[in-house]
């Protein structure tokens, strides 16, 4: 089990994807994981690499895992953001290809890789048994009565030659498997892995808005309170977009979502006892905090009963238990009583 890696923490670490950067520090430094930025690192280069040069694509990766192979030899790498994550993976992909993908990377980069270090996202980091046994041991307060759909997004699990195995690629488990050990209720939903758009949204957002507002509706119709994401580009769209998309539902007469997102890491925070602002929940766009404290209280509501429940319950098996003494004690005088009489005719008889 590995509780320490060279990590990779993007561009959005510090940007769009602040909260993700504040919650993903606190829950690791709780529980003893430990994060090795990687020195000098550069952006992935993402889809925008990818669409200007495919070896621009695979070379932005292998510099920074050049790097980390140089100055954290042993340390695997782990990317928070989807984005770089898949990207990190195209490269180290590429490079296990073959020995001229290899030599070619060197080239382009101009520096020694061997590409002998693996690439996990955080969520595959965090589904290791200990490290799921680290967050149960650290939750302090159970996130009961909160719905929530898992949205993987389309970058963190496929193509699968390229994310591997650690999860299915339709159906993935792992971060609902980690909502329901803080005690939330993952609801079950057929959006899971679709697209949000990604940069579609600012290039032609006339056909990108509605499969955010598909997600929405397909979250909803689930009966989830909200969606819970590992993606700052689906968090960013889908947090930020909500406000607009609900103008327009409004404007054509359909009810208006009030869907709050999170990032897994921020929720994971909040079981081991955070506050909404350690771990950067005040800060989101849509209203975030006002659905966790009422389901805080539903949550108290709920213990309640099944504390009264349990008093009741309890009251009645010893009211059982007492009857059935009671009646174990008639029967015992009656037999006494009996063997008595029995006794007394025997002497009277001699």
């Amino acid at each position: 089990m590995a509780m320490k890696y060279a990590f990779f923490p993007g561009c959005s670490a510090n940007t769009t994807g602040k909260s993700f950067t504040i919650s993903t520090d606190y829950v690791t430094r709780a529980i003893g994981f430990e994060l090795v930025e990687i020195p000098d690192w550069n952006c992935c280069g993402t889809s925008a690499a990818a669409l200007t040069s495919p070896e621009l694509e695979v070379a932005l990766p292998a510099r920074s895992l050049a790097i980390s192979e140089r100055e954290l030899p042993g340390l695997d790498v782990v990317a928070s953001c989807a984005g770089c994550y898949r990207s990190l993976r195209t490269s180290l992909t590429y490079a296990r290809e073959s020995e001229e993908n290899l030599a070619h990377l060197g080239e382009l980069i101009d520096m020694p890789y061997q590409a002998q270090a693996n690439v996990v996202s955080l969520l595959e980091a965090f589904s290791d048994e200990d490290v799921r046994a680290a967050i149960a041991d650290k939750v302090v307060r159970k996130l009961r009565c909160l719905k929530v759909a898992c949205y993987y997004g389309c970058a963190m699990v496929r193509p699968a030659n390229v994310c591997g195995d650690f999860d299915d690629q339709e159906d993935p488990q792992s971060m609902d498997e980690l909502m329901a050990l803080i005690g939330a209720e993952p609801v079950e939903w057929a959006f899971k892995t679709e697209c949000c758009g990604a940069a579609q949204q600012m290039v032609v957002p006339k056909q990108a808005k509605p499969m955010i507002e598909r997600i929405f509706e397909n979250a909803a119709a689930n009966g989830a309170d909200c969606i819970v994401t590992s993606c700052p580009l689906c968090m960013l769209n889908l947090d930020m977009r909500e406000a607009e998309i609900n103008r327009a539902r409004v404007a054509a007469g359909k009810e208006p979502f009030d869907i709050p997102c999170y990032y897994f890491t921020e929720l994971i925070g909040l079981a081991f006892g955070a506050a909404a602002e350690e771990v950067g929940i005040d800060i989101h766009f849509h209203p975030a905090e006002q659905l966790l404290l009422q389901r805080e209280l539903d949550a108290l509501n709920l213990e309640y009963q099944e504390m009264l429940a349990a008093a009741e319950e309890k009251r009645k098996k010893e009211e059982m238990a007492a009857k059935i003494a009671a009646k174990k004690a008639e029967k015992a005088a009656k037999e006494a009583a009996a063997k008595a009489a029995a006794k007394a005719g025997e002497e009277a008889a001699r």
